[in-house]
């Protein structure tokens, strides 16, 4: 059975200073005291960055036939905004790394925008992208609040995906904007880490700014959405979605009020993206709960989010069993 690798950019590439790389939200975030684990970060990491050589070498040799690994945005447009210049370097570094993967066999799956990697359109058939996972420059965060800010977040990602539509059949949008919204904004132990424990961090607001996030992840999604259909996919055929996380929740046992509890926790944690963007809807029971902190779609904005994905992307890590 072919044997496939996935790893991120920010956990092995390390370099996160040379040949033009800006900051990303997580080059910050892991140096703050007690953030990681043991403590380390991004700045060297596994050092794949100079070592990439040898890990494709040692892919080869251990029979990868698949090899996932992530784009790091900072390092194509180390500022990221829409009148910021894109780093050549960045570019050139990807593209030996496609390269190099190809000539000994191994199919990438890229997690991140590429740019102007591809040499060919033959080579475009290979590959489909994910445009986000979790790396906004930290410039962006910096300059007007990152995805709190609707109106700006906005128009930078979608310009930030028109750079590299044309270069790829079949996009994911986002992935996993849960682990965003909630872990980011909410509980704070993710980049940028917000929250409203202040053992965890000094500024935000648990109650509100994961359900603001949230709602500015579906509508760049649409928006992004939007442009390939328009621009890109009369030419490329190709198709455009998102992908979710979430755990499933198993009813502890048949009784209605546990029945129903193990609905409600896939309603946060699966329906909160799923609904809107499939069926068209925020769930009714994340209504009844937040009441106004919840955001509200426009008329026109619901009209750009409903079948705004054209498959169903899921990443799920284990089964729950809940209770009232």
């Amino acid at each position: 059975m072919p044997v496939a690798l996935i790893i991120a950019s920010f956990q092995i590439e390390g370099s996160a200073t040379v040949d033009g790389r800006g900051r990303s939200i997580w080059d910050d975030f892991a140096k703050l005291p007690s953030k990681t684990l043991d403590g380390k970060n991004g700045d060297v990491a596994t050092d794949s960055y100079r070592l990439w050589k040898e890990d494709i070498d040692l892919l080869a040799k251990y029979g990868i036939k698949a090899y996932r690994f992530s784009i790091a945005w900072p390092r194509i447009i180390p500022l990221g905004g829409r009148h910021d210049p894109v780093n050549p370097a960045g570019i050139k570094f990807y593209s030996d790394f496609i390269d190099a993967l190809l000539s000994h066999g191994i199919t990438p799956f890229v997690v991140r925008p590429l740019g102007a990697i591809f040499h060919s359109p033959e080579l475009i058939r290979y590959y489909s992208q994910t445009l986000y996972h979790w790396d906004l420059p930290q410039a962006l965060h910096d300059r007007y609040g990152g995805w709190l800010n609707k109106e700006e977040i906005i128009k930078d990602y979608v310009n930030y995906t028109k750079v590299w539509e044309h270069l790829s059949s079949t996009r994911l949008t986002i992935n996993e904007p849960w682990c965003v919204a909630i872990l980011g904004y909410g509980r704070g132990v993710f980049a940028p880490g917000r929250s409203s424990d202040r053992t965890r961090s000094p500024e935000g607001d648990s109650s509100t700014e994961p359900w603001i996030v949230g709602h500015n992840l579906i509508l760049a999604h649409a928006n992004a959405v939007k442009l390939y259909r328009e621009s890109f996919k009369p030419a490329q055929k190709g198709q455009i979605g998102i992908t979710l996380n979430g755990d499933w929740q198993m009813p502890y046992d048949n009784s209605p009020e546990n029945v129903e509890a193990a609905q409600h926790a896939l309603d946060f944690a699966i329906g909160w993206f799923a609904d809107p963007i499939y069926l068209g809807y925020y769930p009714a029971y994340m209504g009844e709960v937040l009441g106004n902190r919840q955001p509200a779609f426009t008329t026109e904005e619901l009209a750009l989010v409903k079948g705004s994905s054209d498959f169903y992307g899921m990443n799920t890590y284990t089964t729950n069993l809940a209770r009232a």
